[in-house]
């Protein structure tokens, strides 16, 4: 089993670097999906209320026989629930859902800056922070200006700022602002859903490392510090996913990838997006 290296939160938690996500993935094959995960090695298990399959995860966490604490489990605030008390409830759902309980990360999914008061809900996980029945707290799809708003009117700074960072989209401002202020960049879509996966400069490192497009470009993320956390339901894929720590890409290679950069993005813009299920 490779030995997936851990980030340091703000408060002293520890995150495995490299964890599975469930997004897309629908219930039904939630649970075998995940079992394959963590019978990989996987530790770290990426969710959310929005996903629709948060049981499901956490009866492959019961049923893979790992310790509860052995698992890192992060989930999200629905966008539905911003408000404090709405917040405090969907928390509580979750852990239910789940069948845990404590949560290791929970995150406002998105800011929904039309919506609601963001300042407002991320008071309600801090109250959920201070009950200890969550080890960390933090943010999906926040920008800077976002961001300086929690930390000049709150007391507990994010731990995690969960964002579309990608070989297209590298979000090398945003990632500076995490990094200055002691929070981790988790990404997600690691691969643009795919898009990048023909790429010429990825397929010409990936075939003189004999390594996938994917593989190369997980690794990328890696070197870069970011938390990611590939999707398959495919068993070759998931162990194919994982097998990134016996390798590393050159200063030029990720020079390269990064370079690519041209502000592709495969989801919603935070500053407009103000979906409600």
């Amino acid at each position: 089993m490779n030995a997936v290296p851990t980030v340091t939160l703000n408060n002293g938690v520890q995150i495995p670097q490299l964890g599975f996500g469930v997004y897309q993935i629908e219930p039904a094959a939630t649970v075998a999906a995940t079992l394959v995960a963590l019978e990989t090695g996987y530790r770290h298990i990426d969710t959310a209320e929005m996903y629709g399959n948060e049981k499901e995860v956490g009866q492959a966490v019961r049923e893979s026989g790992l310790a509860r604490e052995d698992v890192f489990v992060t989930s999200k605030l629905n966008n539905g629930y911003h408000a404090h008390n709405d917040a405090l409830k969907a928390f509580d759902r979750t852990l239910d859902d789940l069948r845990f309980d404590y949560l290791d990360l929970f995150l406002i999914h998105w800011p929904m800056p039309a919506v609601g008061d963001f300042v407002d809900t991320w008071r309600a996980l801090e109250e959920i922070y201070r009950s200890g029945r969550v080890k960390a707290i933090g943010v999906s799809n926040f920008q800077p200006d976002h961001l300086r708003r929690l930390l000049a009117e709150t007391e507990v700074a994010p731990a995690v700022n969960q964002i579309e960072i990608h070989p297209y989209f590298p979000q090398d401002e945003l990632r500076a602002f995490d990094a200055g202020h002691r929070i981790a960049t988790e990404a997600w879509s690691p691969i643009a859903q795919g898009k990048v996966l023909d790429d010429p400069t990825l397929t010409d490192i990936a075939r003189r490392l004999n390594r996938t497009t994917a593989q190369v470009t997980l690794r990328w993320h890696l070197q870069r510090n970011d938390i990611v956390f590939p999707k398959s339901v495919t068993r070759s894929r998931v162990e194919e996913n994982f097998a990134l720590f016996d390798f590393e890409l050159t200063e030029a290679d990720m020079a390269a990838i990064t370079a690519l950069g041209r502000g592709d993005r495969t989801g919603p813009d935070p500053d407009t997006f103000n979906y409600l299920p």
